[in-house]
């Protein structure tokens, strides 16, 4: 592959666990040197968190191999006057500073963004927080579920019989991460214009909020509260999970013509004509009704055939996938989204892990080496600090 966009960019990486670390992996996909500096002895807590006790006794736990492949590993303690001192060599010929700590740790020591910005004019400096570094919560600790609560997000999981319900993976983290990636991306771009760096002040909330869609805005705009409808879409009908032969089966007839076209191939164009479904408002309104019409019809066949015939007309369709089916289905393999490399402790197992979802100039952005072991990088900081020194160009004239 040649260069990627953020080839050349150096970024210095003090988070854990998830946020954070997602974060500084979409960057290093992207083609940035990523450094993790690690508490000596500990690291990244990660290292500890994954379903396999082996592993995480070892320091590389499964939560940390999957956001940390391509990435350097050096250990540093930011308490101590030798570490703080070569902590700020890094910083002066780093681009960007990335950090997860709560609202103000940094600061207490010793690099608050004053002192940061005086050290190196042109460094993009993003904190990741769980509440922003301001406001009356931000010092309270923040986890994915205690940001899933509070964005709301939980009350609209579920059904009315079982919400509140917690989301079945981190979304907040990882949110909180991809919102950081793209602040900083744009952050180096309008660095070109003058060389001056930035303070990204990432909050996970507000990230959770914005990317919760209409459920927010038709609160926001219309003062309508939304409601959990399980697996119906509220935006339209028939759109939800319906009763395939052999299992559920996802349709989104949104459009009026989507629904025509669903109504002839399971046989009942009699609904079309029937005033309890006739419009898009009509069907929403009797949504229960016709969804019992519609698992009728579709109980005929499989899943998957239903799949292929409305898929093949314009009706959006698709099975729902278990997480081993959806690794494994045909479409990732064709774009390449899993990566597989050594594991790092020379074990010879393989590692699989995803890669961003994009395609760069038809390309997929594969990790270029496996997740470090924690110090891995300690012998080679001498010259990884001289590297960085002689390639950073003139102070006011920082190009990535």
């Amino acid at each position: 592959m040649h260069d990627r966009p953020l080839t050349g960019t150096r970024v210095l990486d003090l988070t854990n666990v998830l946020a954070g670390p997602h974060c500084s992996y979409q960057l290093m996909l992207l083609g940035a040197e990523v450094v993790k500096v690690e508490l000596p002895r500990h690291g990244d807590l990660a290292r500890q968190l994954g379903p396999e006790e082996e592993l995480n006794r070892a320091g590389i736990g499964a939560s940390f191999l999957a956001q940390n492949a391509g990435k350097k590993s050096i250990e540093l303690d930011l308490k101590d006057p030798a570490g703080r001192a070569t902590f700020e060599e890094m910083i002066r010929n780093a681009d960007v500073l990335l950090e997860n700590f709560r609202a103000g740790v940094l600061a207490r020591l010793g690099f608050d963004w004053p002192r940061l910005q005086r050290l190196n004019p042109g460094l993009v400096y993003c904190a990741i927080t769980g509440f922003g570094q301001q406001g009356p919560m931000s010092q309270a600790p923040a986890y994915d579920q205690v940001i899933q609560g509070l964005s709301g997000m939980m009350s609209v999981t579920g059904s009315i019989e079982t919400a509140p319900l917690r989301i079945g993976f981190p979304i907040c983290d990882t949110l909180g991460g991809l919102a950081a990636a793209l602040a900083i991306t744009a952050a180096l771009n309008g660095r070109q214009r003058d060389g001056l760096g930035a303070f990204l002040d990432v909050s996970m909330l507000e990230a959770s909020m914005s990317a919760m869609g209409w459920a927010v805005s038709n609160y926001l705009i219309s003062g309508l509260p939304p409601e959990p409808m399980g697996n119906q879409n509220a935006t339209a009908a028939p759109s939800g999970t319906f009763d395939a032969a052999d299992g559920p089966l996802n349709i989104a007839a949104n459009q009026q013509g989507q629904f025509e076209t669903l109504c002839r191939h399971i046989g009942r164009v009699d609904l079309l004509t029937d005033v309890r479904f006739a419009g898009r408002e009509a069907r929403k309104h009797n949504r229960d009704a016709l969804n019992t019409e519609l698992n009728a019809a579709l109980r005929s066949r499989t899943a998957l055939e239903w799949e292929r015939v409305l898929n093949a007309d314009g009706v959006p369709a698709a099975r729902i996938f278990t997480v081993p089916q959806a690794v494994d289905s045909e479409q990732l393999k064709h774009r390449q989204f899993i990566s597989e490399l050594p594991f790092p402790d020379a074990s010879g197992r393989a590692l699989r892990v995803f890669g961003s979802g994009v395609l760069y100039n038809g390309e997929p952005l594969h990790p270029t080496s496996p997740p470090p072991l924690l110090g891995e990088h300690n012998a080679c900081l001498p010259g990884l600090l001289n590297r960085w020194k002689n390639a950073r160009p003139e102070a006011g004239h920082r190009k990535n």
